[in-house]
């Protein structure tokens, strides 16, 4: 493996950069479905088996990538599918009050799109990061 620029983080094992790249395929799987299926990007993130899997990677793997740039991977990944939810369940108990008229699904409807860009964004921007070496910051 060539050098490379940690910026003080330890080096990280061959190994944990390949489980890197694998959770970060099964994000992308689940956007991907998101994108593909009648299924909303951020839907098929949060409640698709490969994002499920990939998060649950994450916690299991998440002690061996300490002290390396992984580690920020893994917290940006972790912090996607949370934030993604969370903010989901807000758009949703937000527009409830407004389905009384119709109007809460649209808005509702374009949180959920608004969100799934975000976590397209998010996941791409991730991977590219991991791809060259660097680790994420915010």
């Amino acid at each position: 493996m060539d050098a490379l620029p940690t910026g003080g983080f330890a080096q990280p094992k061959p190994s944990d950069v390949t489980w890197t790249h694998i959770i970060y395929a099964l994000h992308g799987v689940g956007v991907a479905l998101g994108v593909a299926t009648s299924a909303f990007i951020v839907t098929s993130f949060l409640f698709g088996l490969p994002s499920i899997v990939a998060v649950v990677l994450n916690y299991v793997k998440r002690g061996d990538v300490r002290g390396t740039y992984l580690d920020s991977h893994f917290r940006w990944q972790i912090r996607t599918f949370w934030y993604a939810l969370l903010w989901v369940v807000v758009a949703f108990l937000l527009s409830l009050p407004l389905m009384l008229v119709i109007v809460g699904f649209f808005t509702l409807w374009l949180a959920v799109v608004v969100i799934g860009l975000w976590v397209l964004y998010r996941v791409i921007r991730g991977w590219m990061r991991l791809s060259a070496r660097e680790p994420m910051y915010a």
